[in-house]
């Protein structure tokens, strides 16, 4: 393994702050790193100095050789007038890079709805994203570092980007090259990453005391593994903290003896005291946030019947709102058709799609905020619905206000968990220390501002949550503890993101938008919808149509000639009784086989032990084989039963 790029006692400094000091790591062939920390910890500008983008402020980077280095900033910069094929491959001639297979992999993968002669600047933000993005992959680089590549990508995109960053930087042999990656996205970190650096954020005590600088950690692993060894070393911090805890609670008591007597005590005692007391960290900024009373929600909760809605001069380009105005005099484009959906109480239900495929647009009408072209919005008598945007423009109305106070004006109290907490409490246990409370909204970072944004949502007590984008600008952290309160939301939730790891963690099931007008069923999860998309692509599109009826009522047959779902004989009353009885009675006998399981691989780690009960051994092993066959049975009848009771 041929090492590329070393990093000594690195230290660098932004302002008044030490963001990072005494920083060693190295990074070899096939390495594959993926970057984590908070907001504003300096991530970022630990690859513009690896990018020699930056002068390190202390310390040295050292490359190998001629080592080249490409970086996908965070913003771009392109120049007017430049046509996307001059982005991406400069003044190289057409047939130098056509003839490649990985570059038209690339141009397939990103630009596939990208006109090569187009101006970049003239492009959405999403399509800027993906020319840069292009530019930097089709780099003659060794080593390719990325900040933040899945922002505007779909999962589809995201999908993809992994796929290829995998294949490029695969194994640890010489000439593969190395990667680093800043992302939010976990998902994308578990697929792709080797290693995982975690950028741990300074702490500024204030006064006179000394900042402590910010430091990495390194982990073996993706995501997965990171979050293990992190909760490991959390784990023998707190035994380390509580035998410090208690050492400083004797030298405490020894110091309060006495006025009189603290003249006469060794000075090295108060001295090991102090230096015990300084050596107490703050609490990590971890956000907590409180779930919120929730209204009773009725029978019904919104149901979408027969709704069709079109934009008119859309030209089946992309959905107003969602990527950009559609060209002048261009024909209406139907971007729902005759659908037919019902939100059922508590139901949590993730929306996926390409972009541009009317995802939002969705959102807007069950929201409210948008009438269909046909059809109609039933919605419960109790529901109170609560939407988080896209962006935060909502707060500029708010720059001038301390976060408390931004807080404060949508409620001054409110009831958390039986206890009645003010809006500074609430700032808190959000996450923001006492100093970050009192900023102003306009100074406050962009993850902040998100967190802001979703803590005034859920003071508003809604029983029907729609989130947009929800992990726009939020750190792995943060996004941990949003996916904690979302867990414990009792009402109807709908969230469209193309965080896979968010919906696969916080929905039940997951429907799909493609662009065809109809809102598809995927019982497979994300994985079918790629699987959708990949079919699609060759030209033989399937599916499930969830709720897709003609004016008659009878349900529209799927996209393979085959009738939908909802198409099947349902079961009489009496059926489905037993159906649910027999479902009840297999999972009651997988339950006790797993316990049989668990007890055996106890019986035989306890046996293993023991030297001198080697001999039963072979017994165990049969036992758990068979209770292991049993289980798997017991799993495909519950499978066919449940399949049974949805028909």
């Amino acid at each position: 393994m041929a090492h590329l790029l070393g990093i000594e006692d690195l230290r660098i400094i932004v302002g008044s702050r030490t963001l990072l000091d005494g920083v060693r790591l190295g990074i070899e062939d096939g390495t594959r790193v993926g970057v984590l920390g908070p907001n504003g910890a300096g991530k970022s500008t630990l690859l513009a100095a690896l990018a020699d983008r930056r002068e390190p402020d202390g310390g040295r980077i050292t490359r190998a050789g001629d080592l080249s280095v490409a970086l996908l900033a965070q913003s771009d910069d392109f120049t007017p007038g430049t046509t996307v094929t001059r982005a991406v491959h400069g003044d190289a001639p057409e047939h130098e890079w056509a003839s490649d297979p990985a570059i038209r992999d690339i141009h397939t993968g990103l630009l596939a709805d990208v006109a090569p002669s187009a101006d970049v600047t003239a492009l959405s933000g999403g399509q800027r994203r993906r020319v840069a993005l292009a530019a930097v992959l089709t780099a003659d680089a060794q080593v390719v570092l990325l900040d933040e590549p899945t922002n505007h990508l779909d999962v589809e995109g995201v999908d993809w980007l992994a796929r290829h960053l995998s294949a490029r930087f695969s194994g640890r042999r010489a000439g593969v090259g190395a990667l680093v990656v800043v992302t939010h996205d976990r998902w994308f970190l578990d697929a792709i990453c080797t290693n995982v650096w975690e950028v741990v954020p300074g702490i500024d005590p204030g006064g006179d005391r000394p900042q402590i600088p910010g430091r990495i950690e390194t982990y073996d692993g993706g995501y997965a593994a990171y979050v293990l060894a992190r909760a490991e070393r959390a784990r023998q911090a707190a035994v380390t903290a509580a035998k410090r805890d208690n050492l400083l609670r004797k030298e405490l008591a020894w110091l309060r003896r006495g006025a009189p007597a603290r003249t006469s005590k060794p000075r090295f005692r108060i001295e090991a005291a102090e230096a015990l007391i300084a050596d107490v960290p703050p609490p990590r900024d971890t956000v907590q946030l409180a779930a919120m009373a929730t209204a009773r929600l009725g029978k019904k909760v919104i149901d979408l019947e027969d709704v069709s809605l079109s934009y008119p001069g859309s030209g089946g380009g992309a959905v107003p709102g969602e990527l950009g105005a559609a060209p002048a005099g261009a024909a209406p484009a139907e971007v729902l058709r005759h659908v037919t959906w019902r939100l059922a109480p508590g139901e949590r239900v993730g929306i996926v799609g390409v972009n541009g495929a009317g995802k939002t647009t969705l959102l807007r009408l069950l929201e409210g905020g948008l009438e269909p072209t046909s059809g109609r919005v039933a919605r419960g008598k109790t529901v109170a619905v609560a939407t988080l945007s896209q962006s935060t423009h909502e707060l500029d109305a708010l720059a001038d206000l301390r976060v408390v106070e931004a807080v404060a004006q949508v409620g001054e109290r409110v009831a958390v968990g039986g206890k009645e907490l003010t809006a500074s409490q609430l700032v808190e246990r959000l996450g923001f220390t006492r100093q970050r409370a009192w900023t102003r909204v306009g100074e406050i970072s962009g993850g902040e501002r998100r967190r802001l944004q979703l803590l005034r949502l859920l003071m508003t007590e809604p029983n029907v949550l729609l989130l947009d984008e929800p992990t726009n600008d939020l750190d792995t952290d943060t996004l941990a503890a949003v996916e904690d309160i979302l867990d414990t939301f009792p009402g109807t939730l709908v969230v469209v993101s193309h965080d896979r790891y968010l919906l696969e963690r916080v929905t039940d099931h997951q429907v799909a938008v493609l662009g065809d007008g109809q809102v598809r069923d995927l019982p497979g999860g994300v994985e079918e919808y790629l699987e959708l998309r990949r079919v699609a692509a060759d030209g033989a599109g399937r599916g499930v149509v969830v709720g897709a009826r003609d004016r008659s009522g009878s349900d529209h047959p799927g996209d393979d000639g085959r009738p939908g779902r909802s198409a099947q004989p349902a079961l009489t009353g009496a059926q489905r009784r037993e159906a649910t009885k027999a479902l009840g009675r297999i999972e009651r006998r997988m339950e006790r086989a797993a316990r049989r399981i668990e007890d055996l691989h106890a019986r035989l780690e306890e046996v293993s032990a023991d030297p001198a009960r080697l001999g039963e051994l072979a017994g165990l092993g049969r036992e758990l084989a068979q209770a292991q066959v049993e289980h798997a049975a017991l799993e495909e009848a519950w499978i066919d039963a449940a399949e049974s009771l949805e028909s």
